[in-house]
């Protein structure tokens, strides 16, 4: 396996295909047959509420859990193919303030086949220019050698995506990648993937809870709301009559000033739609769903 295409160049056709996909936690149905097909150089923004199944779609497309029914394909490949070309960048978790772990150790995992990558023949001069030029890209230099544990929230997102890119995806699965970090950090991250979309072809899967940030970038939305899902355009996608009709409450979309503004009356929704400055945990972690 892993012959059919070079390290890092998307083979012919979707780099993810999902086909009548259905995906259940604890006897709750999150999605219900999905039909979604991504291609190469594709930005696709995974929205939805608490508890909707974004992160565990991510768990699935990683290949950390099945689907109940229907067929998934990464880069070609089963879920979790250790040939996959496959960058992600996980929900936050804080680093143990202990650790000693670097800030470039953690970009060279990426490299070296951790299961999201395949594996490094040794080059280590060519290792250490793909470790350095990631962290310059996140314009993260000065972290190279900074223990995790004493980095600040945002600087550690910096260099999970550092490690992210590090491994020349073909896909990059993102779980709210912008938390912890300040404006100026958002702006960073989200130029350094939209240049990899735009450069080298990789798609990009981008979990979160805040579409402004990136909304310029996104091709094509999945909002999921309690089994429901609806894909297309940010335009198609937001507008009052399709989020009415899946939240099943009446419910506006507002324009102001370039950005999106989902407002509805939240105490007769299954769960609450996310709104402009408010960032919320996905509970699909464990924290109970709504």
């Amino acid at each position: 396996m892993g012959t059919d295409h070079e390290r890092g160049i998307p083979g012919p056709g979707p780099v993810v295909s999902l086909d009548g996909v259905t995906i259940s936690r604890g006897g709750r149905t999150l999605i219900r047959d999905l039909d979604l097909q991504i291609h190469p150089g594709e930005f696709v923004a995974v929205l939805g509420p608490n508890g909707a199944g974004k992160s565990t779609l991510l768990k699935v497309l990683l290949g950390e859990l099945a689907p109940d029914a229907g067929q998934v394909v990464v880069d070609g490949r089963a879920p979790g193919d250790r040939d996959t070309h496959l960058g992600y960048v996980p929900q936050q978790r804080a680093f143990d303030p202990g650790i000693t772990l670097r800030g470039r150790d953690l970009v060279s995992l990426g490299i070296d086949g951790t299961r999201w990558g395949p594996g490094w023949p040794g080059r280590r001069g060519e290792k250490k220019r793909i470790v350095e030029d990631s962290l310059a890209r996140l314009e993260a230099g000065k972290l190279a050698d900074k223990p995790l544990g004493r980095m600040s929230g945002g600087e550690q997102q910096r260099v999970r995506v550092a490690q992210a890119i590090a491994c020349d995806p073909c896909v990059m699965l993102c779980d709210e990648p912008l938390l912890s970090l300040d404006l100026t950090g958002q702006r960073t991250v989200a130029s350094v993937l939209d240049h990899r979309r735009r450069d080298d072809d990789t798609a990009i899967v981008f979990v979160t809870h805040e579409i402004n940030p990136v909304l310029p970038m996104v091709d094509r939305v999945l909002y999921i709301v309690d089994g429901r899902h609806r894909i297309g355009t940010p335009d198609e996608v937001f507008t009052s009559e399709v989020m009415s009709d899946l939240y099943s409450s009446p419910v506006e979309v507002l324009r102001v000033r370039g950005q999106i503004v989902v407002v509805g009356d939240t105490q007769h929704l299954v769960a609450e739609p996310w709104s402009t400055g408010h960032h919320h945990h996905d509970d699909d972690h464990g924290h109970g769903a709504h």
